[in-house]
């Protein structure tokens, strides 16, 4: 899929058709990425946010599964490849403005690398002052896996 054409999406020209219309005109940005956010499609509980470059969002929807494209390793990356912990994906939505995807999926196993359920296992306390002290708070108590077992 390298060398996609920009004319595989519907054209970004005219703001109504982009906010309002059915075609389909994903924003990538200077990076040529768009955020994805990813719940679980029974819960609504947040899994994740990853990106995507264009042809990461072509293989999900060919696929079925989420594919990504990592940053940290300038790849794509098919979720749970590795892990065996897939994302199966139920429906795919694009915002407003098509510079968002949100994919809600099926999760086999856990979302996050760390092991848990959720990357989003920690929350920060707020509603009062900011202090130097103030400490994230677990709001997952245990690992679906051990990432040294999985990744080594």
């Amino acid at each position: 899929m390298p060398g996609i054409p920009e004319s595989i999406f519907d054209s970004r020209d005219q703001r109504k058709a982009v906010e309002e219309g059915l075609g389909f005109a994903p924003k990538f940005g200077a990076d040529r990425l768009i955020p994805v956010v990813v719940t679980d499609h029974q819960s609504g509980h947040l899994l994740m946010q990853a990106f995507m470059n264009k042809e990461a969002l072509l293989k999900t929807i060919e696929l079925g599964e989420a594919v990504f494209f990592s940053r940290s390793r300038n790849e794509l990356w098919h979720k749970g490849a590795t892990s065996g912990h897939t994302q199966k994906v139920i429906e795919m939505r694009t915002d407003c403005d098509q510079d968002c995807i949100w994919l809600r999926v099926e999760q086999s196993g856990a979302a996050c690398h760390v092991g848990y359920t959720s990357c989003f296992y920690r929350s920060y306390p707020v509603g009062e002052a900011w202090t130097e002290d103030a400490k994230l708070v677990m709001e997952e108590d245990e690992k679906v896996f051990d990432p040294n077992e999985v990744y080594g």
